[in-house]
């Protein structure tokens, strides 16, 4: 489930109640090694790569990225992890997280990075995203791989690899964790 829909289901008491797994944990891991093969495979490698995890629910599928990037490649690959709640064109309506900071060591300039986040929706926290980056160098690319695209853009954003394409109703929500992925809705308990 997307960070804002995990904050708004704890502050007015609802919780996410899954109505359906579309993925299991296996199918998570194979679609998380299918993507590193297409990120070595469309870089030629990794040489420049750099992988930023997307707060909050960017950063666990970009940790097991990146350690399978590492591990195909026999060397580490560059691994950092970005809040651009700040870069929000809606900021005032969404609470900042204290402990989403950004933790990204490395200059961007001339590099290729691979922005990771768990489902893609309107589009707005890419673009948030974009910006954020920007703070950083000017990378030489940037690709986006997401778990779950679920449809709904309200921006012109495409992602460059999927683990998954959901399509989803607007008032349905996407549940991404290591344990699988499911849809569902909040509920008053």
């Amino acid at each position: 489930m997307a960070t804002t829909e995990r904050r708004r289901a704890r502050a007015d008491g609802r919780v996410f109640r899954p109505r359906a797994v579309v993925m299991d944990g296996a199918d998570v891991r194979r679609a998380l090694v299918r993507i590193a093969h297409e990120v070595i495979e469309r870089n030629h490698g990794t040489e420049g790569l750099v992988v930023v995890g997307l707060h909050a629910g960017g950063v666990p599928p970009a940790r097991h990225l990146v350690g399978l990037l590492s591990e195909i490649a026999g060397h580490e690959v560059p691994f950092g992890t970005l809040d651009a709640a700040l870069y929000r064109d809606d900021v005032t309506l969404r609470p900042v997280l204290p402990q989403a900071a950004t933790h990204l060591d490395h200059d961007l300039t001339g590099k290729v990075v691979v922005l990771v986040d768990d489902v893609l929706f309107t589009g707005r926290t890419v673009r948030a995203a974009l910006d954020a980056l920007a703070d950083f160098g000017r990378a030489r690319a940037v690709q986006l791989a997401v778990m779950v695209d679920r449809g709904h853009r309200e921006l012109p954003i495409r992602p460059d690899f999927v683990g998954k394409n959901l399509p989803t109703r607007l008032d349905e929500l996407v549940e991404v964790s290591e344990q699988g992925v499911a849809i569902g809705d909040l509920v008053t308990p």
